[in-house]
């Protein structure tokens, strides 16, 4: 298990890079799942510890995955078919909000 080192409100953590790909998936839904927390309750200084750890653990994830699957809805172009259609974001079928 992949522990963070919590020192006053800085965080660190494994060096992503240090990861296997299993270890850093945890750990990208673990700081998601925090994310909205730590926007909302979280001091300044935990806020921008969260999000330079994001940004080196999204940083890896991009590096390692680069021909990553990209859903045509989640595009600018899939947006604006989507605002004329009015088709959910998440392609036929899907249900509004979900």
């Amino acid at each position: 298990m992949v522990g963070h080192d919590e020192r006053g409100t800085t965080m660190t953590g494994v060096d992503p890079g240090r990861l296997d790909d299993q270890q850093l998936m945890k750990e990208l839904e673990n700081i998601h799942r925090t994310r909205h927390d730590t926007l909302l309750y979280g001091s300044n200084d935990a806020l921008r510890a969260h999000n330079e750890r994001m940004a080196q653990l999204e940083g890896e994830y991009l590096r390692r995955n680069p021909g990553r699957l990209v859903a045509a809805g989640r595009t600018r172009d899939g947006a604006r078919v989507r605002d004329v259609c009015g088709t959910p974001p998440h392609g036929p079928g899907a249900t509004e909000g979900g």
